[in-house]
């Protein structure tokens, strides 16, 4: 006698359990006849989100045929007895549908994934129903470069690796105004790589399931000193000079003044403050001798750099005034070429009288 024969009797005898186990064995790979198999044509697909809950739907004919669920080769229910072990499966029917026999699995994992089959036992022929649980997961980066420092001219090589369902796509992009994107993949190659190129990197991993997921790695690339900007401003005599070195560099450098060959130090009125980029020479008091060529030396591991700029004197104008005394000429001494509307006077002296005329 055949299964389905055994099935037809269990039925017409009420032992529905009994006709119910007969069923699903069926849709058993291992229970088919030798060249007989499963039409999967007609397979439902049920697409979840990992750890939600999926909700497998099935009805029954009305309400004297009996259900059951199998997951591949396991009974998971026959009629309202649970035969899996997982607390996570129930059935569920809506409110006011008796015939609905659907299968909730809660917190679905990709474990769940697979063939699913809701058999549905009327007094004659078991009509099956093939639902394929589709369990999709978001990216998630596991693995990523640490944090590295390397020489400018270096070559540097990052990988970026994620999982996910469906396998997300990786890119790259460097964290600038620009934001360059690079070609798709898990590893990036920066070949020669220069001091412009330092900064973060970005590593986005995407599917269609949720937003990306994304992680830095912080790129450092040390170079040797270069000064862009050195400025002096010429002081007169017994003032307060300054001088300012900017220089770019990494790590920072460090700074030493020199005037001609002989390098400066701190004392006797000389000041020198260094900052991670800036050094600031301050000269008080100014002297004749502390005039001439000041030389601004930046370095550190990889290299010196160095700029000179000249300290000069400035001689700054005077105006000097001379009054008579009561009852003689007033005298007024006049600064070099002041103009006197359209003529322009040298050096020269205003006689005024007492009655206020000039001579």
């Amino acid at each position: 006698m055949d299964i389905m024969t055994a099935v037809q009797d269990a039925c017409v005898s009420g032992q529905w359990l009994t006709a119910i186990i007969l069923s699903l064995c069926c849709f058993l790979p291992s229970c088919l006849p030798a060249g007989q198999t499963v039409d999967y044509s007609s397979v439902e697909s049920v697409v979840s989100r990992q750890g939600d809950t999926a909700l497998l739907r099935c009805y029954l004919l009305d309400g004297i045929s009996k259900g059951a669920w199998l997951n591949r080769s396991s009974i998971i229910f026959a009629g309202n007895d649970k035969w899996s072990v997982d607390p996570r499966v129930s059935i569920v029917s809506s409110v006011g549908d008796k015939h609905e026999y659907s299968l909730q699995i809660q917190k679905v994992d990709v474990t769940d994934d697979g063939l699913y089959t809701c058999s549905i036992q009327s007094e004659r022929n078991p009509r099956p129903k093939l639902l394929n649980l589709i369990v999709k997961v978001p990216p998630k980066i596991y693995d990523i470069s640490p944090d590295i420092t390397v020489n400018e001219g270096s070559n540097v090589s990052l990988i970026c690796t994620a999982s996910g369902k469906p396998e997300p796509t990786i890119t790259w992009r460097h964290i600038t105004p620009l934001a360059r994107k690079y070609d798709s993949g898990e590893n990036l190659n920066i070949t020669g790589i220069t001091k412009d190129q330092a900064g973060d990197y970005e590593c986005s991993a995407l599917n269609d399931i949720a937003s990306p997921d994304t992680k830095r790695v912080k790129v450092t690339v040390n170079f040797a000193p270069s000064i862009h900007d050195i400025k002096s401003h010429g002081v007169g005599l017994g003032r307060t000079a300054l001088l300012r070195c900017e220089a770019a560099a990494v790590p920072s450098p460090t700074f030493e003044w020199y005037k001609g060959e002989k390098r400066i130090i701190k004392g006797q009125g000389i000041d020198i403050k260094s900052l991670s980029s800036r050094s600031v020479l301050t000269v008080t008091n100014m002297t004749e001798d502390r005039y001439g060529n000041y030389t601004c030396v930046a370095s550190n591991k990889l290299g010196t750099a160095n700029a000179s700029v000249p300290l000069n004197p400035i001689i700054e104008p005077t105006t000097t005034s001379a009054v008579s005394s009561p009852g003689s000429p007033r005298l007024l001494q006049l600064p070099p070429k002041d103009i006197i509307g359209d003529r322009l006077l040298g050096n020269f002296k205003l006689s005024i009288s007492m009655n206020g005329c000039l001579c």
